[in-house]
């Protein structure tokens, strides 16, 4: 069983490595698309949010039917699905058609998303849940460096129509051996889920809290990676390719550092308090925000770029736990649905709306004081933490 849990966790972190490099190929490639068919940057920013949209609206449907059959036959629908829709993108001669195949790989990545960390997290027993989840994460900013720099490359040398064909094929590959996949024991003896039982994820405040949290996090990481380069090429006279490259590799190094901390530190303090995955829940909020405002406050670039390097470090480190919490407070006939309506609150609260606030507060007061109150921002994801720690502790109570 200890051999198969590792293949397990090897299999899916390629395959979500794949859903974030099908993802992220299509901002690195958007001068060659802008060129070629001749799209406004509104149409442009359009496609990403369209998958987006889709993928937030999807994935509480995609939870359903993740509850009711085999988990690996999701799994593999799913990356065969966004994969071929990914292929479709380079067919694509107009904005409608990039738009609609944008769309159909937000539902592919929507199944995916809401069945694979409940799948991998049953088969290892609680006490490495957290580091499980946090290899997991990994593939956020390792997937999406790859991405952007696959993409580019591909793009240039191939053209960006043959870069789709290209990162399409992997998953479509990865989709077929998903379905020889075990389901785990503890599904495999699951009780008939009840349709309305799913409201009781509503009168659940640890799992509520812990979306949220999420989603306050979520709120400033999608911020910080839309204008935090902007920030430096207005503020610190660097390129728009310095800027990009340095905080790229920023959000990369500390995405991956971060989540292994965070993980291997929750597995560690829970040996001697059951509330471990908290703790580290609201120190990764309260630390990272005196280091965005000294980011903004310093006058040394170099300074700078470290500072933010630290606050990001300090803020992907809640992932993993929290994935691990929601695995623990929710039964398994319903975690699908459970990771289905906490991608839909931490995006639709979080992602999709904080680059367009931040823009709009930019407008009125510059872009530095809007980067300033999204940082301040974090202190409610602490708040929030601290809150389904106290209803946790309750629940041990009872």
């Amino acid at each position: 069983m200890k051999q198969y849990s590792r293949k397990v966790l090897f299999f899916i972190l390629g395959i979500s490595l794949i859903n974030y490099i099908d993802r992220y190929t299509l901002p690195a490639v958007f001068p060659l698309i802008k060129s070629d068919l001749n799209l406004s940057d509104t149409e442009l920013g359009f496609l990403s949010s369209a998958f987006m949209i889709i993928y937030t609206l999807v994935s509480p449907f995609m939870g359903f039917i993740g509850d009711k059959i085999k988990r690996t036959y999701v799994i593999g629908f799913s990356a065969i699905f966004w994969s071929v829709a990914t292929i479709f993108t380079g067919f694509s001669r107009n904005f409608m058609q990039l738009a609609a195949s944008r769309s159909l790989v937000g539902v592919g990545e929507a199944g995916y998303g809401t069945v694979s960390p409940a799948y991998l997290a049953e088969w290892f027993r609680p006490e490495i849940r957290a580091r499980v989840l946090s290899l997991y994460a990994l593939a956020i900013p390792v997937g999406s460096a790859i991405g952007y720099l696959l993409g580019g490359y591909l793009g240039h040398i191939f053209g960006w129509n043959r870069a789709f064909f290209i990162v399409g094929l992997p998953g479509i590959i990865l989709g077929c051996f998903a379905f020889f996949l075990k389901e785990t024991p503890q599904r495999e003896e699951k009780e008939n889920l009840n349709i309305g039982e799913y409201k009781e994820l509503f009168k659940n405040k640890v799992y509520l809290f812990v979306a949220f949290s999420q989603s306050i996090a979520t709120f400033s990481v999608g911020g910080l990676s839309a204008w935090m380069p902007s920030y430096y090429v207005r503020n610190w006279d660097m390129n728009v390719a310095q800027a990009g490259f340095k905080f790229g590799l920023i959000t990369v190094l500390a995405g991956i550092m971060g989540n292994l901390t965070g993980g291997f530190l929750a597995d560690y303090l829970r040996k001697y308090t059951k509330r471990a995955y908290f703790i580290v829940g609201y120190m990764s909020f309260f630390l990272s925000v005196p280091f965005i405002i000294l980011s903004l406050l310093t006058d040394s670039l170099n300074m700078s770029l470290f500072y933010i390097f630290l606050s990001e470090y300090f803020i992907f480190m809640h992932s993993g736990p929290y994935h691990a919490t929601i695995v623990e407070v929710i039964p398994v006939k319903m975690r699908s649905m459970a990771f289905a309506l906490d991608i839909f609150i931490l995006h639709a609260f979080g992602d999709a709306i904080s680059p367009v606030l931040i823009g709009f507060v930019s407008d009125k007061l510059g872009l530095l004081i809007a980067i300033f109150f999204s940082g301040l921002y974090l202190i409610f994801g602490g708040i929030t933490s601290i809150l389904a720690g106290h209803f946790y502790k309750k629940e041990l109570e009872k």
